[in-house]
């Protein structure tokens, strides 16, 4: 019986999703659980696995399609059956309708083996690995006939034993594209790309932005990342890095100061100029992940209960299930504070936009080593190389004052110049 595919509903707010990229093409055999289809909505990209085994008979929708949710949008026949490429109802028994879902979960324990012949695997699975540097034919698949899901490359760059997995052959730079390859006509924007434009355009005429920028002695940090990070990966998993460190701190600094960690909301009649004060008792930190289609803010939840190591490993997991489009559109919503990197390509540091409705955002600039001016107990003063790296903080002026924010970075740097809290 052939079976109709609709557009899943991905989270109680979505209502349409755009198709960014088919996988599959009418007359191909479609396994399971394969990915069949890409999409794009307001909250999350996501890859789309067939909801049964059989033959792709029809495509109801071209890429770049905006589509209601529960609408079908493709026909698996059976196996053997045919394709009907056409754009209409298949012929015979009346289809079966069955929702698309999101990317399967597998337990089964991830595995290093040597596969032989041509590796099956999505286009995603083959791009994760080629990210990290994994050699996929060196993957157990544990999909349909073997094949290598995005879940086995993912838990192997997880695993402690994924260098045995890297590729021997050298990294070759990506080549430099030619000029006149690049179209001549204009190119509409992706589902994602004017998302974020119009945010971003928003956010800008929502609030008076003022930054301040904190240049902190970030040393102590080095050295115990330094003496801690052999032990960490083995005991948590993941490599111990900086951002759990600035995100503590940013946590530390949020509790002392809630108004950096509020936001304003309409209060009707009651408030002036129509505005109120929301205070958040929860700080749900999001943390802004560079795609190579766009930026997308996963969010750590109740980061104030977490522990250093737990939110080591959740800024990993969701990074990580960020770049592999495996992120549920209750992950990158609910956010009160927000984290972004602007040094991970050498900036000095960012003046970010405020990822509306919050009221602040901190962008993490470069780390350097430079001479550095040292007083000491009794105001002598010396030169010695220190770690250094620039911290800027947006904030929107309707709500937060230059005190406050002046406040919150003292306290933040206060945090990071003299840390105390347990690592391991």
């Amino acid at each position: 019986m052939p079976t109709e595919v609709i557009m899943p509903q991905m989270g109680e707010s979505i209502f349409e999703g755009t198709i960014t990229k088919w996988l599959k093409k009418p007359g191909d055999a479609v396994q399971k659980d394969e990915p069949l289809f890409e999409i794009s909505t307001d909250k999350v990209d996501a890859e789309i696995p067939s909801p049964v085994a059989g033959v792709l008979a029809e495509i109801r929708f071209d890429e770049g399609a905006v589509v209601e949710v529960n609408t079908v949008v493709a026909v698996i026949g059976e196996a053997g059956a045919g394709a009907n490429k056409a754009a209409s109802p298949v012929q015979g028994p009346a289809p079966q309708q069955v929702a698309a879902q999101q990317p399967v979960q597998r337990a089964a324990p991830p595995q290093v083996a040597q596969v032989a012949g041509r590796i099956r695997s999505s286009p995603l699975a083959r791009r994760i690995a080629k990210e990290h540097g994994i050699e996929i034919s060196r993957i157990a698949g544990t999909g349909s006939e073997g094949r290598v899901t995005k879940d086995d490359v993912l838990r192997a760059v997880s695993e402690p034993a994924a260098a045995a997995l890297k590729s021997t052959t050298a990294q070759v730079p990506e080549p430099l594209p030619e000029l006149s390859s690049l179209p001549t006509e204009p190119v509409p924007l992706t589902r994602m790309r004017a998302i974020i434009a119009e945010r971003m355009a928003e956010s800008v005429r929502i609030s008076p932005h003022v930054y301040s920028v904190y240049k902190i002695d970030m040393t102590r940090i080095a050295r115990l990342r330094e003496q801690h990070r052999a032990a960490f990966e083995p005991r948590h998993g993941v490599k111990l890095t900086y951002m759990p460190f600035i995100a503590a701190a940013a946590v530390a600094a949020l509790r002392r100061f809630p108004i950096v960690n509020a936001s304003l909301e309409s209060a009707g009649e009651k408030g002036s100029a129509g505005l109120a004060i929301r205070y958040h008792r929860e700080i749900n930190l999001g943390i802004a992940v560079a795609l190579d289609w766009g930026l997308i803010v996963p969010v750590i939840r109740n980061a104030e209960r977490r522990s250093f190591a737990d939110i080591a490993r959740t800024i990993a997991d969701l990074a990580l299930r960020a770049r592999s489009k495996k992120l549920s559109p209750d992950e990158v919503g609910g956010s009160t504070f927000t984290l972004t990197n602007a040094g991970a390509f050498g900036g000095e540091y960012g003046m970010p936009i405020i990822n509306q409705p919050e009221s602040a955002i901190l962008a993490v600039g470069g780390l350097r080593k430079e001479p550095t001016v040292i007083t000491d107990a009794e105001g002598n003063d010396s030169i010695a190389i220190r770690s250094m790296q620039y911290f800027c903080l947006g904030f929107d002026h309707r709500l937060i004052d230059g005190a406050d924010g002046g406040k919150f970075m003292l306290e933040f740097k206060k945090v990071l110049e003299n840390w105390n809290q347990e690592i391991l």
